[in-house]
């Protein structure tokens, strides 16, 4: 009787999908939920609408592989840095010059790692970095955009920038403090960032579908018919498909600390299922007390939700919806994607959509908070 009453409010997420749909909010989406709850599993997978409208219509399926977009904060460069942080190659309050000499200048010289988790390092939050490189590449007919040269040069960029407001003083959410962790990852681990998460995380965790598309390595087209499209650009005159939306993550040829990460939502499952399973002592695929430590609100500044890297539940107005426990973390992607998990109460979210694709109307996306509302009190039956 307890499972009937489940699925007949678990049915409401499938309605709840179909009206954001008909009402042009996104062309389509992959939930998958998961909930530990008196010793039984309990599980839900919503798949609806279109991962692709133009130039075909291709269905959405369980298995069809999303450009994760900030995401990638999370299940790459932070889960990367604690890995090294635990390792000991470096620690949380290291500056950020010690692995990046030139981020010294402008006085610059104390900000930490910590600061740039926390987005409290003062780094300006978001920089066009396409249009001066591709002014550049108008004038001079030299291929810059999407090279190795671009992305050294953006991060050289911001290790020369001033702050605008000193370390600390304000958390103010941006890319420019995770693209430059994701320079120091790879001056750590003295390889690419998508091959060391490669190497370090998602082989070990079999998380086939998890991975960067790097410009130089274009996809076929068997292989694009595997992912969801994204926006019609007018930068690249063209609907993005199986090629990273992000425009500084473009720019910088696909693989960056900020965004560039693919997955399906069967994969995004695991690596939240397995943080849920280190907090409660089922797997050491990473240290539990650093899981901990990084989970834990950093109060940088003071009132601040931000753990390090992870996002946690807002008092009011969270995108988690009203049923997340306080240790809960997750994280937003723009093209439609988040990730939620409860630790405590052993839930997790994965809520995949392609937003911004050829949609009529962009949504405000309280979507999110409703859809895990809903499967929350399903769940609570």
């Amino acid at each position: 009787m307890r499972h009937a009453a489940i699925r007949k409010k678990l049915a409401r997420v499938d309605r709840a999908l179909d009206k954001a749909i008909d009402a042009a909010e996104i062309p389509g989406a992959v939930v998958l939920a998961r909930m530990r709850r008196e010793g039984e599993l309990l599980e839900h997978c919503s798949v609806r609408g279109l991962a692709v409208s133009r130039p075909e219509r291709i269905p959405m399926a369980r298995e069809t592989v999303f450009d994760l977009a900030s995401l990638t904060k999370v299940l790459a460069t932070t889960s990367a840095f604690l890995q090294l942080v635990e390792r000991g190659a470096v620690a949380l309050d290291d500056p950020v010059a010690k692995v990046l000499p030139s981020f010294a200048e402008r006085e610059k010289e104390a900000v930490t790692f910590r600061h740039l988790l926390t987005h409290s390092s003062g780094l300006k939050p978001l920089r066009d970095f396409y249009e001066p490189l591709a002014e550049r590449e108008r004038k001079s007919g030299e291929r810059l955009l999407g090279t190795p040269a671009a992305k050294a040069w953006v991060i050289d960029s911001i290790c020369r920038s001033a702050l605008v407001h000193a370390p600390g003083e304000a958390a103010v959410y941006g890319d420019l403090d995770f693209i430059t962790l994701g320079a120091a990852i790879e001056q750590l681990a003295g390889k690419p960032l998508d091959a060391h998460c490669a190497e370090s995380i998602y082989g070990p965790l079999g998380l086939a579908s998890m991975r960067f598309l790097p410009l130089a390595q274009p996809l076929g087209d068997d292989a694009r018919r595997t992912i969801a499209a994204t926006e019609n650009c007018p930068i690249r005159e063209k609907i993005l498909w199986g090629e990273v939306h992000d425009p500084n993550s473009w720019t910088m040829g696909g693989v960056a600390g900020h965004a560039g990460l693919f997955a399906n939502a069967d994969d995004v499952m695991k690596l939240g299922e397995t943080l849920v399973d280190v907090w409660h002592g089922r797997s050491d695929a990473f240290p539990r007390a650093r899981l901990a430590e990084f989970a834990r609100r950093q109060n940088l500044p003071p009132g601040s939700d931000w753990a390090l890297g992870w996002d946690t539940p807002a008092a009011q107005g969270s995108s988690a919806g009203r049923w997340f426990s306080r240790a809960s973390i997750g994280h937003l992607g723009f093209t439609g994607t988040s990730l939620w998990v409860d630790l405590e109460a052993e839930c997790v979210i994965v809520m995949l959509t392609n937003r911004i694709h050829l949609v009529v109307k962009r949504s405000k996306f309280a979507l999110r908070a409703e859809i895990h509302d809903l499967i929350r009190e399903a769940f609570a039956e």
